[in-house]
């Protein structure tokens, strides 16, 4: 059982869609077509990468071939893995190949600055930052414009906290302070042997939030382990 079956932290998923040349290519009076090229010659489009371009200006001592040192530093852990045959350099056609991995290193963060950049919507974007931006300062108790291990235990220690408090708050029923068998329901059902912890058929607070606390796959490695006898 996973952490996030207690906590029910909503997954930030961002879509981005591409939009063809077309649609923003609309003239007065022509409709839906692109306007023809020149000469009647079809447009060629714009590629993605260039590998004789990219070589053509990150070469600084021109043998054709890229090291590591002049590979920009934002691809660099991938160059073992462009550099298809070992030689300690790529060549164009290791280049072209390996276009895939040539992306920059990606961190959780970055959803941040997808948010921005990638908004079709301005004003809903915004709220969704706004509730980021709350959250942070709420982390940041010294008031320093940072935020530190110590205060990002403490601000998960309170969404541990509020989590329970609404779990017990739903399901327990009879407000004794614990959860029966017969008030469990969804995920604290089916993972109800593994929280309640003393086996005493109740889930206590304490049983709830000790559960919340566990690393990923920390109880169900506990459930599959043998018996001791």
């Amino acid at each position: 059982m996973r952490r996030s079956f207690i906590l029910f932290f909503p997954a930030l998923v961002v879509l981005a869609t591409a939009v063809t040349a077309g649609e923003d290519r609309k003239e007065k009076g022509g409709g839906d077509k692109a306007p023809a090229a020149e000469k009647g010659k079809a447009l060629k489009p714009m590629p993605l990468f260039d590998a004789d371009e990219f070589l053509k200006e990150y070469d600084t001592n021109k043998d054709g071939f890229l090291s590591k040192d002049e590979l920009p530093e934002r691809f660099r852990h991938n160059f073992d893995k462009l550099d298809t045959n070992k030689d300690g350099k790529l060549s164009r056609e290791e280049l072209q190949k390996g276009v895939a991995l040539m992306q920059s290193r990606r961190r959780p963060s970055d959803f941040v600055f997808i948010l921005v950049e990638m908004s079709d919507c301005d004003e809903c974007c915004a709220e969704e930052l706004q509730v980021v931006y709350d959250f942070i300062r709420k982390l940041d108790t010294n008031h320093d414009g940072k935020v530190d291990a110590e205060e990002l235990k403490a601000g998960r220690e309170l969404l541990i906290s509020q989590r329970v408090d609404s779990i017990f708050k739903a399901l327990d029923a009879n407000k004794d302070g614990k959860i029966s068998r017969e008030e469990a329901r969804g995920s604290v059902k089916r993972h109800f042997e593994e929280v309640d912890a003393d086996k005493d058929g109740f889930i206590s607070r304490e049983e709830m939030t000790n559960a919340a606390r566990e690393m990923p796959g920390a109880l169900k490695a506990k459930k599959d382990k043998p018996s001791e006898k």
